[in-house]
C-alpha cells in the first residue's frame, strides 16, 4: 500500500491517507481528460448581477438622466437617412441641427429591441445566448504594435499577428468569442486592410467573430465573402456569425458619417451590430462617474432608435464602453479601479433596461504580463462579470491602455477569465452541497478528514476550477521542478499552438474561391493550406 502525507496549511496536521499504487497518476489523467458539459466546473453564461455598485435611488436617477440628455441635447452631425428614419418614428430636429429623441420614441425602440439573441459561431458548439445577466468573456481592441513577451518588446502589429491570435484564442475556454485586437500595420489600403481583418479572424477561429469597417463600400464587398463562407446569403441571414463593432457617435453627443452608413448596411444585411459608445472620462464624458454612464447610455439607445427605426428587432448589443482618463495626464488608464465601476454600473443599467449589454473590461496599463497586468485585469474584468455584463470585451490579451496586444497573454488570461467566471456562478446550496451526511459520517467513525470522501472525489471536477498556468505547488516541489514561470510556459503553449493549430472549419475549396475574388494577403501556407 503506498501512503501521500497531506499538510494543512495553518493547521499544523499532516494526515496520512492510503491510496492505490499509481491512484496519482489516474487521478492526473482523470482531470485532464475533456469533461461533460453538465460536469464543468464554469460554462459560457454563467449569471452575474451579484455586484451592483449603484443603488437603487441611483439607478433611477441615472436613468432618468439618460432620458432627459436625449430629449434635451440629442446628437449632432447626424446623417439625412438617420434623420429621416428617426424622424419618421418620433424624433425630433430641432433649428439647431440637433436631433433629440422623446422619452417615448426612445422607450418604443427599447420595447422592439431584441431582447435575447444568439452570436452564431461557424461551429455551432460555440453558439452563445446573448440575454439577461449571463456573461461571456471576449477579446477586442485595436491595438498597434503586438507585445513580444520573449524580447520584452514592442514592434508593429501585422496580419500574421491576427491570424495567430485569432487560433490562440480558438483555443481557449474562456475566451467565448473573438474581435479582432490589432491593426494590420503591413497593409496601408484600407480597403484590403478591412477586409483582411475579416478574412484573419474568421479563418483563425471556429468561435463568433468581431470586427468593424472604415468603408460602407468595404463591408459590402466582405458581405459577399461572408455568404460565400456560410453557403449562401439565406444560409448566413439565418446564422451571421460575424458581427459589426461600430463607434457610430463621437463623444460628447455626436453621430459620425461613415459609421452610420456602416451601421445601415449591416442591419440591412442580416449582421448583428455592437452600438459602441467609446467616451473618455474627464475627455469626452464627464469626469463624474455618474455622468459618464448616463452619457454613454444616452449614447447607445440613440443608436437603437435608429436600429430599430431601420429595422423593428434587428439583433444590437448596447456597448456602453466608458473608458477612464488619470486626471494628472490626460492619459487612458483601463486598468483603474475606476474602470471597473464604470462598467458595473453600466452593466446594472442594462439590467433595468432588459437589453442585450456589452462593454469593455480587462486591459491593463501594464506594458508587459506582470503583477500589475494580473491585477488590473483580474479586477475591472471580475467586477464586469459580477454585475451581469453579457458580453466583457477586451477581457484579455490588451495592454498599454489598448496598443499592445500579446498573445501569450491569451493563454494567461485565459485562467483569469476561468476564475472570475467561476466567482460569477456562486455557490449553490442544496441538501448534497450542505454536507450534513458527509460532515456526520467523517466525524462520527470516519476518517476525520474529507481528502478520500466520496463526496469529495465527485465534487473535485463540477465545484473546483484548476488553472493552466498558475502554480500551486510548494516552494520545495517548485524548485525541484526548476522553478517553472508560468509566462515561459505560456510561451511554449503559444509556439507549440502556433505550429500545430490550423482551424479547418472554412473548406479549401470555399478558400480558393475567396482568393479568387478577394484580395487575400496571407498566402495559403500562412494559414496552414499550402
Amino acid at each position: 500500500m503506498e501512503y501521500s502525507y497531506i499538510h494543512l496549511a495553518g493547521y499544523g496536521r499532516v494526515y496520512e491517507v492510503a491510496k492505490r499504487a499509481g491512484g496519482r497518476k489516474a487521478r492526473v489523467a482523470q482531470r485532464s481528460a475533456p469533461l461533460a458539459a453538465e460536469h464543468q466546473p464554469v460554462r459560457p453564461g454563467e449569471t452575474g448581477g451579484h455586484f451592483k455598485p449603484l443603488k437603487e435611488e441611483g439607478v433611477a436617477a441615472v436613468q432618468e438622466n439618460i432620458f432627459r440628455i436625449l430629449e434635451e441635447v440629442g446628437f449632432g452631425d447626424a446623417t439625412p437617412h438617420c434623420i429621416e428614419a428617426c424622424t419618421a418614428v418620433g424624433a425630433v430636429l430641432g433649428d439647431d441641427g440637433r436631433l433629440r429623441m422623446p422619452r417615448a420614441t426612445v422607450e418604443r425602440a427599447i420595447g422592439q429591441a431584441e431582447k435575447s439573441l444568439v452570436l452564431y459561431g461557424q461551429d455551432p458548439s460555440h453558439d452563445l445566448r446573448i440575454s439577461g445577466q449571463d456573461v461571456h468573456f471576449a477579446t477586442a481592441g485595436a491595438a498597434v504594435m503586438i507585445v513580444d513577451a520573449e524580447k520584452r518588446a514592442y514592434r508593429d502589429s501585422l496580419a500574421q499577428d491576427l491570424y495567430d491570435l485569432a487560433r490562440i484564442a480558438d483555443t481557449c475556454e474562456h475566451i467565448h468569442l473573438f474581435q479582432r485586437m490589432c491593426v494590420l500595420r503591413d497593409l496601408p489600403d484600407n480597403y484590403e486592410m478591412d477586409f483582411n481583418t475579416l478574412y484573419c479572424s474568421v479563418m483563425g477561429t471556429a468561435k463568433h467573430v468581431g470586427t468593424s469597417w472604415s468603408d460602407v463600400a468595404h463591408l459590402e464587398r466582405s458581405l459577399r465573402m461572408l455568404h460565400r463562407v456560410a453557403g449562401s446569403e439565406s444560409q448566413w441571414r439565418a446564422r451571421p456569425f460575424v458581427s459589426q463593432s461600430n463607434c457610430f457617435v463621437v463623444p460628447p453627443m455626436k453621430f459620425t458619417d461613415e459609421a452610420l452608413k456602416c451601421l445601415r448596411v449591416a442591419v440591412e444585411g442580416g449582421m448583428p451590430v455592437l452600438l459602441l459608445s467609446a467616451g473618455q472620462a474627464g475627455a469626452t464624458t464627464p469626469a463624474c462617474l455618474a455622468g459618464a454612464v448616463s452619457q454613454a447610455w444616452a449614447e447607445c439607445l440613440g443608436g437603437l432608435v435608429y436600429v430599430n427605426a431601420i429595422k423593428p428587432g434587428a439583433p444590437a448589443i448596447l456597448g456602453a464602453w466608458p473608458f477612464v482618463s488619470d486626471l494628472r495626464t490626460g492619459a487612458m488608464s483601463g486598468g483603474s479601479p475606476e474602470q471597473g465601476l464604470l462598467s458595473a454600473a453600466c452593466a446594472q443599467m442594462g439590467e433595468v433596461f432588459e437589453l442585450p449589454f456589452g462593454t469593455a473590461c480587462g486591459m491593463t496599463d501594464s506594458k508587459l504580463p506582470d503583477f500589475q497586468a494580473g491585477a488590473e485585469r483580474a479586477s475591472t474584468a471580475l467586477a464586469a462579470a459580477l454585475s451581469g455584463a453579457n458580453i466583457v470585451y477586451e477581457a484579455a490579451g490588451m495592454y498599454a491602455s489598448l496598443l499592445g496586444a500579446c498573445p501569450e497573454s491569451l493563454l494567461l488570461d485565459n485562467d483569469v477569465l476561468g476564475a472570475a467566471m467561476r466567482m460569477t456562478r456562486g455557490i449553490e446550496v442544496d441538501e448534497e452541497t450542505l454536507s450534513f451526511d458527509t460532515i456526520r459520517d467523517t466525524c462520527m467513525g470516519g476518517e476525520g478528514h474529507y481528502l478520500g470522501s466520496a463526496q469529495t472525489l465527485r465534487v473535485m471536477q463540477s465545484e473546483y476550477l484548476y488553472p493552466d498556468f498558475s502554480d500551486r505547488n510548494s516552494p520545495t516541489v517548485w524548485e525541484g521542478s526548476g522553478k517553472p514561470d508560468p509566462l515561459q510556459h505560456a510561451i511554449a503553449r503559444k509556439n507549440e499552438i502556433l505550429q500545430k493549430h490550423y482551424p479547418a472549419h472554412v473548406s479549401d475549396d470555399v478558400d480558393r474561391a475567396i482568393r479568387e475574388e478577394f484580395p487575400v494577403f496571407l498566402s495559403r501556407e500562412a494559414v496552414g493550406r499550402g
